[in-house]
């Protein structure tokens, strides 16, 4: 069984779902009538409409709300699918309209519509949709088959696909890409008949729902149910007429034997009133049943102590003597635990070289001799090693022969870009599915852990999936879920090399579910966005935390207050003279602004490129580190193992601040592009530890003081009618004062820079 539960704090409670995910048996969950020239389907919660003669689809109502979902008069095909079939010399797309037949029927809990007869397909080619109405809510479920396939190549089949989606008015779309995203007025973005926006699920789309919404009035909620990770893509677009369109493109094996194909998984589509936060909780209360969330590495206690414990990262990159004294030393500083996202340690260049990472470029000795003594001081280190790319232009991969075990495209060609700017070598994506791939990563991973005692390592695009097409390398062709069961058996392979009681850990880049049960750590460096993005609509939302933070931890940032530096691999003749050299003091505000980020989002907080001499340079600075670390580890039941909850209503002041974007790697001029824009001076967040106490995080980034003040509703935070409220600053832990009632109201003066986080604890049902 799926349990929903829909709600939100500003809703108080929305409604409720029930989903039972094997059939609707026995569950009348809507009914369905001809109405004219429509076939209805309604629960008195949610309405749809299908044409009788097409199935296209002409309603999408939110009862309660008394929102339209479609615009009047959908000028576009409401086709609620489409198909691409590859032929000898072109594809072709087919939708309901190509169909000469049509019929429905109705079930126990909704609708089966049907479409047969399409010209020069196969006789008994046909596709059926079901759509159910989940009982007393306003939700939903969508399933396709597709029969009489054999003979033909489907390269995608687009379902659930809703066109004339209406607009909502002070429209927000919001996306988990990767940790998510938020875009304001999404349709001004899009261009008709262009692109649109396009989600890889599993991949860069962490999670398997968008939602459109009014902050202020109703919001469409759009997902599907996939618990083995199938290969999709979530769509958005404007068609040529110009209404927004959603899809959800699904991939079936590319393969002409197939008599038919089923997706093995739902879709949902109902209604929701609230924002993103409201939506992330109807997905959580799914999301945390599924086996990726039962299952992780966190929550079972597998996640090492120095992981859980650590207190600030340093990302810096280069020779051990770069890297590992800096990091020494501000662990001193901070009279914390520091651990190393360690780029650049290997014998040969980065970005092109992969995977040749051994000898590292310090030597076998002194490389070793470097990381014994730092561990000796309590500094663990994760070397990078690209989990996925191979370079065509090193030596192995002629002597081993890579070309074999690289992922295809449709057409046959690998999968290759050129990332590094210097050297235009290219690197090439490798197959997942093929056990010479896994085998070679676990035996770097091997030697880095067992032969050079590292802390662990950092796989670098790990949590992304490839569709490969390459016939022989034993997997579904193109589409399935083989990506996701490869990555959990390389694990297992890497993991078996670990020493039996030993410490390593692995860390990966982005967040995913479907990661939560093989990774120690995710990279989520969404949080310094404007610093290698720089000002533009798409805003970063702390959207995965507010699913699956107690399920796993998110680490890292780009924060820097130095220029990058440059690879001493790379062409000399194209290296910058002012590599490592103090940004100017104006982008301070922006360094400041993505510690509160990270502190506030629970996150691992990371300085980038940190050398000691920063600690006098820019001392403000490194002292708010400081402060940051001690109150973040004082709230280690919130900030690591808490619950994400929705921040009370504070009055936020605002103010421009100059905005840097300069890459990782130093450009060739080595210039830095300056963005000005308005952000938050004041960053704010909420928390349920597991023992049920409530905590609001605050962080400052403003020279003047700031008020604050906030009421807490203690049934909406399910904190009892009364309790104790204690503030953790960096003066450590006080008394602030008694809380009681419904709601009580929370009043004092943060100073200038000031983080500290206050803290509600019930009273014992005894006392």
């Amino acid at each position: 069984m799926m349990f929903y539960v829909y709600s939100g704090c500003r809703s108080k409670v929305l409604f409720s779902a029930f989903l039972l995910m094997a059939t609707f048996v026995g569950i009348r969950g809507g009914y369905a009538q001809i109405d004219g020239n429509v076939e209805r389907l309604s629960n008195g919660k949610f309405t749809l409409a299908f044409e009788r003669t097409t199935g296209e689809l002409q309603e999408l109502t939110s009862v309660k709300d008394s929102a339209s979902f479609l615009v009047d008069n959908i000028v576009s095909s409401g086709s609620p699918w489409e198909i691409i079939i590859d032929g000898v010399e072109k594809s072709s797309r087919i939708d309901a309209g190509a169909a000469s037949n049509f019929s429905t029927s109705r079930t126990a809990a909704g609708l089966e519509l049907t479409w047969a007869g399409f010209e020069g397909l196969p006789k008994d080619f046909r596709v059926t949709a079901s759509i159910d109405l989940i009982p007393d809510s306003a939700m939903s479920v969508w399933r396709i088959r597709v029969d009489g396939t054999e003979g033909t190549l489907i390269r995608k089949v687009t379902f659930p696909r809703i066109a004339g989606l209406a607009d909502l008015d002070e429209e927000e779309l919001a996306v988990p890409d990767w940790m998510g995203s938020l875009l304001k007025s999404p349709r001004e973005a899009m261009t008709p008949g262009g692109s649109g926006f396009g989600w890889e699920y599993p991949g860069h789309m962490s999670m398997q729902f968008i939602s459109l919404y009014n902050p202020h009035g109703a919001g469409i909620y759009l997902a599907s149910d996939d618990t083995l990770a199938h290969s999709k893509t979530f769509t958005l677009s404007k068609d040529t007429t110009g209404m927004l369109v959603y899809g959800v493109d699904n991939y079936p094996s590319y393969e002409k034997h197939l008599s038919s194909y089923e997706p093995p998984y739902a879709f949902l589509i109902g209604g929701f009133q609230g924002d993103w936060f409201t939506a992330a909780q109807l997905y959580k209360r799914w999301a945390e049943k599924q086996h990726w969330s039962r299952d992780s590495r966190l929550v079972n206690g597998k996640v090492p102590d120095w992981v859980q414990n650590t207190s600030y990262w340093v990302w810096n990159r280069g020779r051990a003597a770069n890297v590992l004294p800096p990091a020494v030393a501000l662990s001193e500083r901070l009279d914390s635990r520091v651990s190393v996202l360690w780029h650049w340690w290997h014998g040969k260049s980065y970005d092109d070289s992969f995977p040749e990472y051994f000898p590292p470029r310090d030597g076998d000795e002194v490389f070793k001799a470097a990381v014994s003594k730092a561990q000796q001081q309590g500094i663990n280190a994760l070397v990078y090693m690209n989990a996925l790319k191979w370079g065509p232009s090193t030596q192995s991969w002629v002597d081993e022969g890579a070309e074999r075990f690289a992922a295809k495209d449709i057409d046959g060609n690998m999968l290759s870009h050129v990332y590094n700017i210097f050297t235009k070598k290219a690197l090439t994506n490798m197959c997942e599915a093929t056990d010479f791939w896994k085998q070679k990563y676990a035996s770097l991973v091997d030697t880095a852990v067992n032969q050079y005692g590292l802390g662990g390592v950092y796989m670098d695009q790990i949590c992304l999936n490839r569709r490969c097409y390459d016939p022989i390398h034993g997997h579904a062709i193109g589409g399935g879920n083989y990506w996701m069961q490869h990555v959990a058996q390389k694990d297992h392979l890497i993991r078996a090399n670990f020493p039996k009681g030993g410490t390593q850990a692995l860390a990966g880049e982005g967040v995913g579910e479907n990661w939560l049960p093989h990774l120690d750590a995710f990279l989520a460096l969404q949080v310094s966005k404007e610093r290698y993005a720089g000002v533009h609509h798409w805003q970063t939302i702390p959207l995965f935390q507010a699913v699956y933070h107690e399920y796993g931890i998110t680490f890292g940032n780009y924060s820097s207050l130095l220029t990058p530096p440059y690879d001493e691999k790379w062409p000399q003749d194209q290296a910058p003279d002012d590599t490592e050299t103090p940004l100017d003091p104006e982008f301070n505000s922006q360094f400041l602004m993505e510690q509160a980020r990270s502190f506030v989002w629970g996150m691992q907080p990371m300085i980038a490129n940190y050398q000691p001499f920063l600690d006098t340079i820019r001392k403000d600075e490194i002292d708010f580190l400081e402060r940051l670390a001690h109150v973040r580890q004082a709230g280690l039941d919130y900030f690591v193992f808490g619950e994400f909850l929705r921040s009370p209503s504070l009055d936020i002041p605002t103010e421009n601040i100059a905005i840097s974007r300069l890459s990782i790697y130093a450009g060739r001029s080595g210039n830095v592009t300056r963005f000005e824009n308005e952000f938050p001076l004041v960053y704010a967040s909420a928390w349920r530890s597991k023992e049920g106490n409530v905590a609001v995080a605050l962080a400052s980034i403003s020279r003047a003081d700031y008020e604050v003040d906030f009421e807490i509703d203690a049934e909406e935070y399910s904190i009892g009618s009364s309790g104790t409220i204690y503030l953790h600053d960096e003066s450590g832990k006080r008394k602030l004062g008694a809380y009681g009632g419904k709601r009580s109201e929370i009043k004092f003066s943060l100073p200038p820079r000031g983080i500290c986080f206050v803290e509600f604890v019930p009273a014992s049902p005894t006392g």
